[in-house]
């Protein structure tokens, strides 16, 4: 199948299903905070996450039902609240987000706090739901990796290296992204194959690949940073240097950032061997790579 067309077809799955779900969850929720977590939500965005989700489970096993799709819309909900507060004055003070005014510009500091807060709880709320006992089983999968040890650690180690005026190594670098971007994508194709049924040990190569994944995605962000398309992106170009932030391309240089992107996706392709169907994914290992925004 080709890669373009799939994406397509599944984002427009979780579009129409992040829709439904979100207006049932928020129909009882003070107007204005709803408007705020719509905005964070609704329009725009690759859905990379919620896709690996479907991706995982469908290699894993082809036709796997509907938990999977509730999953991935929850871990969406998850990453959008990390982008609302990423974006915040007191991290990386960004303007635009996905080629529009980021949450905070449009809601509001406060309420965009306060959005980010709601979609991660909402997200919980979604995945517990799900049958047992794979709705505690996933739920436990997405706590980890977006807590402490995961996605929020990973914003810890980035806020502490900004600005410190010492390019940080590249392991160290390379220990933000598996915070901020491998833990995550790692639970959404941990999580997919869970829904599929497959073994522990599938789960845990799953896991693995989905962490490589983010590590090569997040290599190719710091080299689009350089040089990529400000417009494609929906962010401005340059915005790591002038923060002072940790990046491959300070560590490694240009060259060095973009050849460590793909040997992380290899690595991750490597994950796949034994899977019935591990086509869309070994070309989502390459996309992450290649990418151009």
């Amino acid at each position: 199948m080709k890669l373009d067309a799939y994406l397509a077809e599944r984002r427009a799955a979780v579009d129409r299903e992040l829709g439904s779900r979100l207006a049932r969850s928020l129909a009882a929720a003070p107007r204005r905070l709803a408007e705020a977590m719509s905005y964070a939500v609704l329009e725009g965005g690759k859905r990379l996450r919620p896709i690996l989700v479907l991706a995982s489970a469908e290699a894993v096993r082809p036709g796997a039902g509907p938990e999977a799709l509730g999953y991935a819309c929850a871990v969406e909900l998850v990453h959008a609240y990390s982008l609302v507060h990423d974006d915040l004055p007191a991290m990386d003070d960004d303007d635009l987000r996905r080629g529009r005014p980021t949450c905070h510009k449009v809601h509001g500091e406060a309420l965009a706090i306060l959005a980010g807060d709601a979609l991660v709880t909402e997200a919980f709320g979604w995945t517990a739901a799900l049958p047992p006992p794979l709705g505690g089983e996933l739920c436990g999968e997405l706590a980890r990796a977006a807590g402490a040890a995961g996605m929020v650690g990973g914003q810890v180690l980035d806020v502490v290296a900004t600005g410190a005026g010492v390019p940080s190594a590249a392991a160290a670098v390379e220990a933000i992204h598996l915070g901020k971007t491998g833990a995550l994508l790692g639970a959404c194709a941990s999580g997919g194959a869970l829904c599929a049924g497959a073994p522990p040990a599938t789960v845990g190569r799953l896991r693995r690949y989905g962490e490589l994944l983010g590590l090569a995605f997040q290599a190719a962000d710091d080299v689009l940073d350089v040089e990529g398309d400000p417009e494609e992106r929906g962010k401005r170009r340059g915005g790591d240097a002038e923060l002072g932030k940790a990046t491959l391309v300070a560590a490694l240089g240009l060259e060095g950032a973009r050849r460590r992107a793909h040997e992380q996706a290899e690595a991750a392709s490597a994950q796949l061997d034994g899977l019935e169907e591990p086509s869309v994914l070994r070309e989502l290992a390459l996309y992450a790579a290649a990418r151009t925004r």
